[in-house]
């Protein structure tokens, strides 16, 4: 097959997982056009039967905010008339369905069938498309489309009580995890020492938005330092990181704190870590938290949104409410002191992983929904 795909190439689980699967698709024989505004983060600069096609903005005077919406239907036109793709496959409703709409219907009128497969992420359903401004454009995007997918349970209930879906289908198909790259096999040892010695890592991935909540994860980890030596190491950057590294310094703990910034491949930091912390308010699925139980990491998270699917509570890992600092810190320290149950719960994660979310599983999956729409 030939098949387009959009996303938000910037740092994020969708970016990720659609990046991944284009990757994973590729490796299958497809031939992947990759169509959006810079190359994904996670695309490395060649890959056989992949392509990038950039699209571009012109920035004139009339525009104070460039249609980046229509630039990309024009692109998504152009490349499916060149390569003559069989599907586009757009992540994220808000612009990438309505974009991939108007270019099916320029196609229609030039001849050629395009269908669209639109897969939900979260922001777009639970933010952006209930905000009034967008709620009929959103729900219009998902039931034109030809197939929707969601990554979780969660977000396809969230998806038909607030909108609907009038006449649609919704498949669950869940985010996934390669375990060649993420397991617990990797582990460095030299890494580990030098960025915590002999000292327990609690880890958090993530863009650093508000909704992740940063600095309740700092401080969990100024009570788990209270009571027993260890190192926080948060990857990733994004609008909330100042108040973290400030919560860090009010805290005391600023100097056991490793702020790496973005880094693109995180398995090999992942897998040094004793504990993964994900304290967000608001999660669809939760990809940071599955890649840490590929790669025998137990969580400590928000059991909210689609978190519950990816962490089972008390078996890979332990749930606490939202905010519940104390909670999340005893859970940490539950696990940082007790070995028997780290190493149950390390194994448990890995077979969960490798059980519910394994790479070829999922890309069947998708692959089913290319082959029911063409």
């Amino acid at each position: 097959m030939k098949i387009g795909i959009t996303c938000y190439p910037t740092y994020g689980g969708s970016g990720a997982v659609a990046t991944e699967l284009g990757i994973a698709l590729a490796a299958r024989g497809h031939s992947v056009h990759f169509i959006t505004y810079e190359q994904p983060f996670r695309l490395p600069l060649f890959v056989p039967r992949i392509t990038f096609h950039e699209v571009s903005l012109g920035h004139y005077p009339l525009f104070q905010y460039p249609p980046y919406d229509l630039a990309l239907a024009v692109k998504m036109h152009e490349v499916a008339l060149e390569q003559q793709l069989d599907l586009l496959h757009v992540h994220y409703a808000i612009p990438h369905a309505t974009s991939a709409l108007l270019a099916k219907q320029m196609l229609a009128e030039a001849g050629q069938r395009l269908p669209v497969v639109t897969t939900l992420h979260g922001t777009d359903i639970t933010i952006v498309g209930q905000d009034h401004s967008y709620h009929a454009i959103t729900k219009y995007s998902i039931e034109k489309s030809d197939a929707i997918t969601a990554v979780s349970r969660f977000l396809k209930e969230e998806t038909i009580r607030a909108f609907g879906c009038d006449n649609c289908r919704v498949d669950v198909i869940p985010n996934f995890v390669d375990p060649r790259t993420f397991n617990p096999g990797h582990r460095d040892a030299a890494l580990r020492a030098d960025l915590a010695g002999d000292r327990p890592v609690m880890m958090h991935i993530s863009n650093f938005r508000p909704v992740k909540r940063v600095r309740d994860i700092v401080a969990t980890f100024a009570r788990v330092r209270e009571r027993l030596p260890a190192v926080l190491v948060m990857i990733g950057d994004g609008p909330e990181r100042g108040a973290a590294e400030e919560e860090a310094r009010r805290l005391g703990v600023r100097g056991d704190v490793r702020f790496l910034g973005r880094i693109d491949a995180v398995a090999p930091l992942l897998s040094i870590a004793d504990v993964y912390i994900l304290t967000t308010d608001r999660e669809s699925f939760g990809l940071s938290a599955l890649e840490a139980q590929a790669s025998g990491v137990p969580v400590v998270a928000a059991g909210v949104g689609g978190i519950p699917e990816v962490v089972e509570d008390g078996v890979t890992g332990a749930l606490r409410p939202v905010g519940d600092v104390a909670g999340f810190a005893d859970a940490t320290l539950t696990l940082l002191t007790d070995r028997a149950l780290w190493e149950r719960q390390s194994a448990a994660a890995v077979e969960r992983a490798r059980r519910l979310f394994d790479v070829n599983d999922v890309v069947s999956g998708y692959e089913d929904v290319y082959a029911s729409v063409i």
